[in-house]
């Protein structure tokens, strides 16, 4: 199969994106751009194309995924028992990086699911996104557009590594704004639930609806997936990674005692961490910069990149900066420990 790109360098070009819905129409598969990394979509109301996601990125099947909406009325075609809260957050964050998890109505097929009772909803910040919903003509069922398990891409240049050759089209609008994917929280419950932390935070949820709690099964993998990247390890480098958490003034203490443990083993080394951080190390280390330790937007935007750069660097252990889990920051240690399979060194 041969992988049409389309590039899009306007904000919006609705006349270029026609090729790209019309796969999407025939139940071909398209990566698209949103504001947080890029989406592999197909009909999300048709079965077969829905398995096609799947098949083509080697996904379990129990992964439930997320439907992208364009416009506010396609939500309660979808979902039903909306509470007002539920209302709220979706007045107050879409259109924007945020999922919210429903009670799903039937025309919403198993297979996005995973069988469960409940559909993940998501209106994208990103006109190109949502212009291509609506030429479509319907929700688009769309995870991470790159191979099951691997980091996801923020650049068509990272889909195409992945996925070329294997779907209908990417739409290829540069880099992605946030770097992370949506949060994914549960209001189908009185008091809303994070199952993935994102760009919108606890702290900005709490502001607006008051309780908000953080699902255990953030910090273990022994449950059944309400969301995507709840069960599995994901974003993961090819190498293995390994985490270091602690105190700033440790951090690099620690870093140069296992890069001299692995050296003593004759192993070849990268590093994930903070420009800051980098200054230290030694200067056969292959290190990828994810951005300043002091600015967490600029940490969710690259750390995907960073990671995909061992693709291209052999190495055989990667060892990770970790940073506070506060904020953003819980978004992209999610992330981190997912890629590191929860190896982890406490400083």
């Amino acid at each position: 199969m041969e992988t049409k790109v389309i590039t899009i360098t306007d904000k919006l070009d609705a006349l270029a994106l026609l090729p790209a819905a019309e796969v999407l129409q025939k139940g071909g598969l398209v990566a698209f751009p949103t504001e947080t990394v890029y989406g592999l979509g197909a009909n999300g109301l048709d079965t077969e194309a829905v398995k096609a996601i799947y098949a083509a990125k080697g996904r379990p099947s129990d992964n439930p995924l997320i439907l992208h909406v364009a416009d506010f009325a396609e939500i309660d075609k979808l979902a039903h028992d909306i509470s007002d809260t539920a209302r709220k957050i979706i007045a107050a964050f879409c259109p924007g990086p945020i999922t919210i998890i429903l009670n799903r109505n039937r025309i919403v097929p198993d297979a996005v699911t995973g069988g469960l009772n409940t559909v993940g909803i998501r209106m994208p910040n990103h006109e190109i996104a949502r212009e291509l919903i609506r030429l479509a003509g319907v929700p688009l069922a769309a995870p991470s557009a790159n191979t099951s398990g691997r980091p996801s891409p923020t650049t068509a240049q990272a889909v195409l590594a992945d996925l070329q050759g294997k779907i209908g089209a990417v739409v290829d609008n540069g880099s992605c704004k946030f770097g992370l994917e949506s949060t994914i929280v549960d209001c189908t419950s009185a008091v809303p639930t994070v199952l993935r932390p994102g760009a919108i935070t606890l702290e900005m949820l709490a502001a607006v609806v008051g309780e908000v709690k953080l699902d255990p099964a953030l910090v273990g993998e022994n449950s059944i997936p309400k969301a995507p990247g709840m069960k599995y390890t994901h974003y993961a480098p090819k190498a293995p990674m390994i985490m270091l958490e602690g105190a700033k003034g440790k951090m690099v203490a620690g870093l140069l005692t296992q890069i001299a443990k692995a050296k003593a083993e004759g192993k070849k080394i990268g590093a994930v961490v903070s420009s800051e951080t980098a200054k230290e190390l030694p200067a056969d280390v292959a290190i990828a910069v994810y951005g300043s330790r002091e600015k967490m937007s600029e940490i969710a935007t690259n750390l995907y990149e960073a990671l995909r750069k061992f693709d291209q660097t052999e190495v055989d252990v990667i060892f990770a900066e970790g940073t506070a889990e506060v904020g953003l920051g819980l978004a992209i240690m999610n992330r981190m420990h997912k890629a590191s399979g929860y190896r982890i060194i406490n400083l």
